[in-house]
């Protein structure tokens, strides 16, 4: 007999805002959110989502709704997800939560999605002090394909994935993850190099009880009270996976997860249809609302067989990924490489972050010479599916990261040749991103260099 239908274990309804839905969702992470429902092993079963910020990016004309966004709300996540076996013996700490991607597209009847980047007043990106201001591109779905009317004369398929599957940690885990990223909050301006050159970024974004949802545990009451105070964002990845934004987590991968808690409580969210590696613009695939359809198996003491813990406790451990079989298939492709000497000048030692941001607008400024505003370019990068690779990290005092761009996603050949960029009316793209105007105060940073 064919298989059942998967089961829909949460839905959403678009038209209701996350804390209205029926399976209400959270957006922080923490071990004593309930879960909203419960799978067994091997039986597939659907999970719907928002997009990250629930439905506050709208598809219209303006960039406003990204440049006043109360950061503080995201990302907005369905379940938590309790996983059992089937003598229905829940998942237990120690063990690993093997979750395959069976499908996952975007929700029927809500094809599109955006791209952005923030104010650098409020949430910034990689290249924020190139880039101060709020800008937005709209993409349209055909099928696998995407194409934005704000970026014309590129259409590319999507490597659809969530960009955030974890499972809840531990409260001891909990402790860790707070108390290492106040110090970094704290203290990481005087000792952190990279400050100096992607300066004016949060450092970390610590529990806050502004903008906090914990799904079934009601607000106001003392119990959400005490957890708020306690619950961690969900903006990085961390030992749980978490938000990883691994592009080729897509069909037929499956994800190793540690198991903390009874019942592993996986949530899952921030559903995109495309993404660069790195998400270099911050809310920067093409974001949409979304479903997956997952399988999950236990495997018992999972953690201690195939995980090693890099840090002082067994908890300091990470995911293993499998890549799954279906990806676009390119064959050209142009790449940009960058060292780890910043815009002034400056040598850093082995610094990956300066030498990819170097591949980043090296690889901006050179397609801008083919009609483009270098705003497109940024919002492009992040979403498009461009491969990028920490290429040496050996040769002090140069790390050198790679960014490899798909020629064929482009209707015209963007590569060198002999003579000048040539000029012809498909080389002018009239339309823009949609932006709004910076008015804050921090320097922007300028390559003195680079063009107009």
């Amino acid at each position: 007999m064919a298989p059942p239908t998967p089961r829909l274990v949460v839905s959403v309804d678009l038209k209701k805002k996350p804390w209205e839905q029926a399976l209400p969702l959270h957006n922080r992470w923490h071990p004593e959110i309930p879960p909203v429902a419960h799978v067994k092993v091997s039986e597939v079963f659907r999970v719907e989502m928002v997009d990250w910020t629930g439905s506050v990016i709208k598809d219209d004309d303006s960039a406003a709704d990204v440049k006043f966004i109360d950061i503080s709300t995201v990302h907005y996540l369905s379940g938590p997800i309790r996983v059992v076996d089937k003598k229905e013996t829940p998942a237990m700490p120690g063990d690993l939560l093997a979750v395959e991607i069976c499908n996952l597209g975007p929700l029927p009847g809500d094809e599109w999605g955006y791209t952005a980047t923030f104010d650098r007043e409020n949430g910034g990106g990689f290249l924020t002090d190139h880039f101060p201001c709020a800008t937005k591109a709209i993409w349209y779905f055909e099928g696998i394909y995407a194409y934005s009317p704000h970026i014309p004369g590129v259409r590319f398929p999507g490597l659809t994935h969530p960009g955030i599957i974890g499972t809840a940690p531990s409260m001891e885990l909990l402790n860790i993850w707070n108390e290492r990223e106040r110090e970094v909050e704290e203290n990481g301006h005087k000792s952190l190099k990279l400050c100096e050159v992607l300066h004016s970024r949060p450092l970390a974004n610590l529990p806050s009880t502004k903008g906090c949802h914990l799904g079934k545990i009601k607000k106001g009451t003392a119990e959400w009270e005490k957890i708020a105070k306690e619950a961690a964002r969900t903006i990085p990845g961390r030992e749980n996976g978490g938000n990883c934004d691994i592009k080729n987590l897509s069909r037929g991968s499956k994800i190793y997860l540690p198991v903390f808690v009874e019942g592993a409580n996986l949530s899952t969210g921030d559903m995109h249809f495309s993404q660069g590696d790195g998400e270099v613009s911050f809310c920067g695939a093409i974001e949409m609302s979304g479903f997956l359809e997952l399988k999950c198996e236990i495997i018992r003491g999972g953690m201690k067989e195939y995980l090693t813990p890099m840090g002082p406790t067994p908890l300091h451990v990470n995911p293993i990924f499998e890549i799954g079989p279906v990806e676009p298939r390119f064959s050209e492709w142009l790449v940009f490489e960058g060292i780890s000497v910043d815009e002034s000048g400056r040598q850093h030692f082995l610094d990956a972050s300066v030498a990819y941001k170097r591949a980043v607008l090296n690889a901006i400024d050179y397609l801008s010479k083919f009609g483009y505003s270098k705003e497109q370019v940024y919002l492009l990068l992040s979403c498009c599916p461009c491969e990028g690779r920490i290429s040496g990290i050996v040769d002090a005092p140069n790390a050198v990261a790679t960014l490899a761009i798909p020629t064929a996603i482009f209707d015209q050949d963007i590569r060198p040749k002999a003579g000048k960029v040539p000029i012809g009316p498909r080389l002018v793209r009239k339309p823009d991103v949609l932006r709004c105007s910076y008015d804050g105060n921090l320097p922007t940073t300028k390559n003195p260099a680079a063009s107009m």
